[in-house]
């Protein structure tokens, strides 16, 4: 069952234009040489790849979709090799695919690329910020090799290395008559409405939350943007509950906030690195997760 790296490529770059014209464009090939490799890699592996849509473009079947996986990780470590091979094994180049929650992303990447980018010039790293499930998705489908993000929801074919604990904080308007607690319990929040977080995962995580504590909340707004959240809390006598906790206390339009820990013990949630369980990193990915670990470690000193 032999198979060559050229037919995975191509079969790549048609899975991800989604046409054999856009692949042959992206890798300036001709189009029958993309259909050829696509139709020898199904003939070997006694499967169809591709549902062909006549007009519309290819669309992956489901053992497509596996093989995209396991074919771009193979191609990332065939890439390693070539470096090795040509002398740089000591030199670290090319792209990274890292996928990041999108609340905290802001809050903690632009620092973590303007370091890494000095220890490791040559890797280009690409961000894919998204909400938990789709930080998860990008890994299974493997548009990322690593994901920054929560200890939550993970399901299984995961793997995750924590970095740091990241503890649970109110956020309520400067003004706010709990705002002078250094600590604030749940049950004296939720004598207040809420403003909810509705990302996918993230909504039904911060409800359980309040749930766990046989606690019923009043939802006066729902948003998926951390801004607006903010904006709402600031303007208000609202409050919600994050883990992401800006540097800044001011909210977009100016109005100053409050951040305070919880008064109630919870279960520690975590801050780390996700990849597919069993597979492995890739040279730049395994620079990325120990310089991570360093720059956290750091931090928390």
């Amino acid at each position: 069952m032999s198979y060559t790296l050229k037919q995975l490529r191509y079969f790549v770059a048609a899975a991800e234009a989604g046409s054999v014209t856009g692949a042959g464009q992206r890798l300036h090939v001709s189009q029958p040489s993309i259909s050829a490799a696509i139709a020898q890699l199904e003939e070997r592996f006694g499967v169809a790849l591709f549902i062909r849509h006549h007009a519309q473009g290819l669309s992956l079947t489901a053992a497509g979709r596996r093989l995209l996986t396991e074919a771009k990780a193979l191609l990332d470590h065939a890439e390693d090799l070539r470096q090795r091979a040509i002398g740089l094994g000591k030199d670290l180049a090319g792209d990274l695919h890292v996928g990041c929650f999108q609340t905290f992303a802001p809050l903690v990447l632009p620092q973590v690329l303007r370091e890494f980018a000095v220890a490791f010039p040559d890797i280009t790293i690409h961000l894919h910020e998204n909400h938990v499930q789709g930080v998860l998705d990008t890994l299974r489908g493997g548009q990322s090799e690593l994901a920054l993000t929560y200890d939550l929801a993970l399901g299984e074919g995961i793997d995750f290395s924590p970095l740091t604990e990241v503890p649970l904080y109110a956020f309520i308007a400067e003004d706010h008559p709990l705002a002078k607690e250094d600590r604030v319990s749940l049950r004296a929040l939720v004598d207040y409405p809420m403003v909810l977080l509705s990302l996918p995962q993230s909504r039904d995580y911060f409800l359980s939350i309040l749930y766990s504590q046989r606690l019923q909340p009043r939802i006066a707004y729902e948003t998926p943007s951390f801004e607006m959240m903010r904006g709402l809390v600031a303007n208000s006598d609202c409050f919600s509950i994050m883990h992401s906790r800006p540097a800044s206390e001011l909210s977009l339009d100016g109005r100053r906030l409050a951040y305070r820990p919880l008064a109630e013990s919870l279960r520690p949630t975590q801050l780390g690195l996700a990849r597919l369980a069993g597979s492995r990193p890739t040279r730049k990915a395994a620079a990325f997760i120990d310089f991570c670990s360093t720059h956290f470690a750091k931090r928390a000193q």
